[in-house]
């Protein structure tokens, strides 16, 4: 471990060093909307570091083995605990973080809300420490943001000069040999994303315009996520398909593991929010989650009633949005307990995204599931006034 010299003659290891100007940091983000992974989770990114016991790839922050440990949780061997981000087939998280020691990229894949970001994050985080360097996919996402753009002042003043160039985040990654992302890959035009072949095949980032290229550091590599169920997708060509290794995220196999993301999730925002309400019951969460899984699914948690589903995805990441709704309507407008009341507006705005189609489902499942269940009389009741 390197150490560095103080004026007392005091040896402090570098990542002491490092950890303590973190922190410092960290003090003056605690008004922060939200922080980025290494910001929010430095203490753990610490520790794992400190307790390294595996080979660490060039310019990686840490093993692989101990990317998928700070991923899914675990107890180190002083004792501390890390705290879960991921909850879901530890296999899936040491495929990704294994095809990212590899010269291939990674597609994180599956349908809305099943913590492709989220995942992306913090993949980059542990790896690199620099979660930060993101481009973030849209219908009007062009080849400037992935390979580099121009200061246009200054290319009409000096012409096509260092001075005037624009480095992207994929850019960026490349020089420093760090974890670039590209958020909604399939919402960019097709041709756009094409831009990446070069890149992923050859490692290399041509600049014509002033006769040289950029080549990829040992470290760098991409992490790119997509949606399988969207509206508004452009498919990927064969081509750049190949140059990455999907990783499909399912949703949740349980409905334990769906509360348990929920909750967790839940918890988190409320400390940042610092909203005037108490955590909500497990049994609120839980109703939240059964609504959702089975209007997704088409049929009763039993299987014994059949049912619509509605156009939108009902997602984990939806049902964290609503229970959040439901904290917040609660703590300002309520008596600060989460009650049905509270929650039914945001499962309603979840719900129904077609005003026709989707009303319609929703009254049957109220009527059909609702209705007729013991101990959720409440909600059937808060949905009839809302509707």
């Amino acid at each position: 471990m390197q150490t560095r010299g103080t004026q007392a003659g005091l040896h402090i290891p570098e990542c002491s060093l490092s950890y303590a100007k973190t922190i410092i940091k960290l003090n003056d983000m605690s008004t922060l909307l939200r922080q980025h992974a290494e910001q929010q989770f430095a203490e753990e990114l610490h520790e794992l570091k400190k307790n390294e016991a595996y080979p660490v790839p060039e310019n990686w922050e840490m093993s692989p083995q101990s990317v998928v440990t700070y991923l899914m949780g675990g107890t180190l061997k002083d004792g501390f605990v890390v705290t879960p981000k991921y909850i879901g087939n530890r296999r899936l998280m040491e495929i990704a973080v294994a095809t990212l020691v590899t010269d291939r990229a990674l597609l994180l894949y599956g349908l809305p809300g099943t913590a492709k970001s989220w995942v992306s994050e913090h993949i980059a985080a542990a790896i690199s420490g620099n979660s930060t360097l993101i481009v973030q996919g849209t219908a009007g996402t062009g080849e400037e943001a992935i390979r580099y753009g121009w200061n246009y002042a200054r290319l009409l003043a000096e012409g096509p000069t260092e001075g005037a160039l624009v480095q992207t985040p994929v850019m960026k990654a490349m020089q420093e040999g760090k974890i670039g992302r590209i958020e909604e890959l399939t919402r960019i035009g097709s041709d756009v994303q094409d831009t990446l072949i070069t890149i992923l095949s050859e490692k290399t980032l041509p600049i014509p315009e002033l006769n040289r290229e950029v080549q990829a550091v040992k470290g760098f590599n991409i992490i790119a996520t997509a949606n399988n169920r969207d509206k508004g997708v452009n498919d990927l060509s064969s081509a750049l398909k190949r140059r990455f290794n999907t990783v499909i995220l399912p949703l949740p196999d349980t409905i334990e593991e769906e509360v348990d993301i929920v909750r967790r999730r839940v918890e988190s925002f409320e400390k940042v929010m610092e909203l005037p309400a108490e955590k909500p019951a497990l049994d609120e969460i839980r109703r939240v989650v059964t609504i959702f899984r089975e209007l997704r699914q088409g049929a009763t948690a039993d299987g014994k009633t059949k049912l619509k589903s509605p156009s939108g995805t009902l997602s984990t990441a939806e049902a964290i949005s609503v229970v959040n709704n439901g904290l917040a309507m609660a703590g300002y407008f309520g008596d600060g307990q989460i009650h049905a009341s509270d929650l039914v507006s945001g499962i309603l705005g979840a719900v129904v995204k077609d005003p026709v189609q989707d009303k319609v489902v929703w009254q049957e499942y109220m009527e059909t599931v609702l209705k007729n269940r013991n101990g959720w009389k409440d909600i059937y009741r808060a949905s009839r006034e809302m509707m």
